[in-house]
């Protein structure tokens, strides 16, 4: 297993709801590679809930949208955006369960289409409680480079293999 860094803290303008380190408001979730998977752990606060102690929808789609977006740029080695998304909810997430593990792996690749298989569990039983299949929209490295800041891809990581 292997951390994964961000590489955009920092930048002048950077402020991502999903991963800034820097976002009060926002998720500032974290990544690790495993294998050919990408995972993160996430415990919700309290003001990110929708019908009483259960985790917004909204916010459970952002976490999945969110690790599929590093999938990409770890494993596809390039910037992308969101084309589709399909969210299967589950069970209820709720917010004073404890921590939330997502686990995120490319399923297909279709020329510079990426399905990325994302799945959200919760608890120490690790109870499946939503999944999602999220199509992402990749772009060349050069316009990676020259339009999103993608980094080299060494920089993901504070060791190197």
């Amino acid at each position: 297993m292997r951390k994964i860094r961000n590489p955009f803290a920092g930048r002048e303008g950077y402020n991502c709801f999903g991963c800034s380190p820097d976002n009060a408001l926002g998720l500032q979730l974290h990544f690790t590679e495993e294998g050919d998977e990408i995972l993160s752990q996430w415990t919700p606060a309290e003001h990110f809930h929708g019908y009483q102690n259960v985790l917004h929808g909204g916010i459970q789609a952002t976490l999945m949208d969110e690790i599929a977006s590093w999938v990409v740029y770890v494993k596809v080695q390039r910037s992308g955006v969101t084309s589709t998304m399909n969210v299967r909810y589950l069970q209820p997430v709720y917010v004073d369960k404890g921590t939330i593990s997502l686990r995120a792996r490319i399923k297909a690749m279709r020329r510079n289409l990426a399905d990325i298989e994302v799945k959200l569990y919760q608890g120490e039983e690790n109870k499946l409680c939503a999944e999602s299949m999220i199509t992402y929209f990749t772009y060349s490295l050069e316009r990676s480079k020259e339009s999103f800041f993608y980094p080299d891809h060494e920089d993901f990581f504070e060791d190197t293999l």
